[in-house]
C-alpha cells in the first residue's frame, strides 16, 4: 500500500513537470521526459520512502522494547533503593512514546495495558502511609490491587469500616504485593507501604500496641509472609498481635466449617442474589440460575478452605452455589470441573462472581475477560449454558463482610 502511494504521488510530480503541454494553453511548448528515466525516478523514490519506513518502524519498536524492559524491571517483588528512580523512569519513557509506539510495548510481563488501561480515579483512594500514627495503631495487611476503583471500593472500604469502628486507634495500610506497589506508583504516583516498610514507620513513630488485621481470605501464603515479617520486629514494639483473615481457622479437612464461613458464605450469595434481581436465592433457582464464585486457587495446605466453603454452601441448603478457583487447586475448583458440575445439576444460566476481597486483575480479566482461557468464554465454548451473566464486585465492599474484620480485630483488642 505504502509503495502504490509513493508511485502516484511521484507520477503527479513527473505529470507537473510537463503542465505546459498538457494542460492546453501553451500547446507550442512540450517537454519531453524519456521513459526511462520516469522508470528510474519511481524506482528512486519509492525505495528511498519504503527504507524510511522500515527505518521509522524499527525506531518505534526499539522504543517500545525500552519500555517493556523498563517496566519487566519493576514488575518484581523485592524493593530496592532504585525501585522509586525505576518506576519514574518507566512513566517518564511511557509519557514519551506516541499512541502508536505504545501499543507496540511487549515484554516478558510488559503490555499496554500496564500504564495504558484506565481502572478508575486513583485520587478516590487513600495509601495510609501518614507518619503521627500515635500509640495505638492497626495495620491493615492486603495483597493488594493496580485497579484503582476496586482499590477504593474494596481495600479502602475495609480499612474506612475499622477507622470508624476504631476511633481511637490509627489505621494504616500495607501490601504484600511489590508488584501491585510498584505498578500503582509508577503508573498513579501513589506510594503504599509494603509490609517492612509499614512496620518500620510504626516503629520510627513509637507505636507501643499494633494490630495486624490481614484482609486475605485465609491462612495461606500471604498470610504465613505476615507472620515471618512480624516475628523480626517482636523485640522493636511492645505488643503485636495478628488477627484472623476472613474466613477464620482452616481447619483439617473439607467438612470442617466455621461461623466465619458461614458469615461469608451468606454474605456474597445475598449480594449476588441481588446484583441478578432475585428476591431470593430460591427464587434464582427455580430460574434455571446458579451462581459460580471464582476464587484464586493456592497450593498451599489452606487450599482445603475452597472445598469448605463448598461444604458450608450444602449445609446452607444453597444448592445453586458452585465454588470454583482460578489455579484449580483444589482440583474439583478448576473450570472445567466446574462446568461440569454446573451442567450435570441442569442450570442453563450462571453467574459468575469473584470469591476474592477485592475485583482486580483476576476479576476482570481471568473471570471476565475476553481471551478465550477466560471464565467467560470458557462456559461459552462449553454449549451447555443459554446465558453467562458475569459480577465484577470484591467481598471487600459488602457491609457484612467489612463488619466480619472489625469483629476479628475486636477479637485481638479487646
Amino acid at each position: 500500500m505504502k509503495k502504490k502511494v509513493v508511485v502516484m504521488l511521484v507520477a503527479s510530480m513527473i505529470g507537473a513537470m510537463c503542465f505546459a503541454g498538457c494542460n492546453g494553453n501553451t500547446p507550442e511548448t512540450e517537454v519531453e521526459v524519456p521513459e526511462e528515466l520516469n522508470q528510474e525516478v519511481l524506482e528512486d523514490l519509492t525505495e528511498s520512502t519504503v527504507e524510511a519506513t522500515e527505518g521509522s518502524e524499527e525506531d518505534d519498536q526499539a522504543k517500545a522494547d525500552e519500555v517493556a524492559e523498563l517496566i519487566d524491571a519493576i514488575y518484581v517483588q523485592t524493593r530496592t533503593d532504585e525501585t522509586d528512580a525505576q518506576c519514574a523512569a518507566a512513566k517518564e519513557a511511557w509519557d514519551a512514546l506516541t499512541d502508536a509506539q505504545k501499543e507496540l510495548v511487549e515484554g516478558e510481563n510488559a503490555d499496554p495495558d500496564y500504564f495504558g488501561r484506565d481502572t478508575g480515579d486513583a485520587s478516590k483512594d487513600d495509601p495510609l502511609n501518614a507518619d503521627e500514627i500515635g500509640e495505638k495503631e492497626i495495620l491493615v495487611v492486603s495483597f493488594g490491587t493496580s485497579f484503582n476503583d476496586s482499590r477504593a471500593m474494596d481495600i479502602k472500604g475495609i480499612e474506612d469500616a475499622l477507622k470508624e469502628a476504631f476511633p481511637d486507634w490509627s489505621v494504616r495500610r500495607a501490601f504484600t504485593a511489590q508488584i501491585i506497589i510498584n505498578h500503582v506508583q509508577a503508573r498513579d504516583g501513589e506510594k503504599i507501604d509494603n509490609i517492612e516498610q509499614a512496620l518500620e514507620r510504626a516503629v520510627a513513630n513509637g507505636v507501643k500496641e499494633l494490630v495486624i488485621q490481614p484482609t486475605h481470605l485465609m491462612h495461606g501464603a500471604e498470610y504465613d509472609e505476615i507472620m515471618d515479617a512480624v516475628a523480626k520486629y517482636e523485640d522493636k514494639i511492645d505488643s503485636i498481635t495478628v488477627s484472623e483473615p476472613l474466613l477464620g481457622e482452616v481447619g483439617a479437612d473439607a467438612s470442617v466449617i466455621n461461623d466465619d464461613k458461614k458469615a461469608v458464605a451468606e454474605a456474597v450469595v445475598a449480594a449476588a442474589v441481588e446484583d441478578a434481581g432475585f428476591e431470593s436465592l430460591e427464587a434464582a433457582k427455580e430460574a434455571g440460575v446458579a451462581f459460580v464464585l471464582m476464587g484464586h486457587g493456592t497450593s498451599h495446605n489452606a487450599k482445603v478452605s475452597y472445598s469448605q466453603m463448598q461444604t458450608q454452601m450444602d449445609e446452607l441448603g444453597y444448592d445453586n452455589v458452585f465454588i470454583g478457583t482460578v489455579e484449580g487447586e483444589p482440583e474439583e475448583t478448576a473450570c472445567e470441573e466446574v462446568i461440569a458440575a454446573v451442567s450435570e445439576a441442569g442450570y442453563k444460566t450462571v453467574v459468575l462472581r469473584p470469591l476474592m476481597v477485592v475485583a482486580g486483575d483476576h476479576a476482570n480479566n481471568d473471570m471476565a475477560g475476553e481471551d478465550e482461557d477466560s471464565w467467560l468464554s470458557m462456559f461459552n465454548a462449553s454449549g451447555n449454558f443459554d446465558e453467562v451473566q458475569t459480577q465484577i464486585s470484591g467481598l471487600g465492599r459488602i457491609d457484612d463482610i467489612q463488619a466480619l474484620y472489625v469483629e476479628h480485630a475486636k477479637a485481638v483488642i479487646e
